[in-house]
């Protein structure tokens, strides 16, 4: 019995840092899916929780790419 929770332990603890590292803690597969994009559509790069400015208005805009055209962003600066 002592063995088994000395072994089963570390295990659990390591299989819990895995998955609390993941890059899906960064993203939101829901959202690509829903507005039909990539993840660079709105990220920096792939895996990366960085947002570029469409991925900014998209969060400021309640996860809505309505009013975020990446031409409609670029032209307003």
């Amino acid at each position: 019995m002592f063995r088994l929770v000395k072994v089963a332990m570390p295990a659990a603890i390591l299989v819990g840092g895995f998955l609390a590292s993941s890059p899906f803690s960064f993203a939101k597969p829901d959202y690509m899916k829903k507005e039909q994009k990539a993840c660079t559509y709105c990220h920096n790069a792939p895996n990366k929780k960085d947002l570029n400015e469409v991925g900014k208005c998209y969060a400021e805009h309640g996860h809505s790419l309505e009013n975020c055209n990446p031409k409609k962003i670029a032209g307003a600066d």
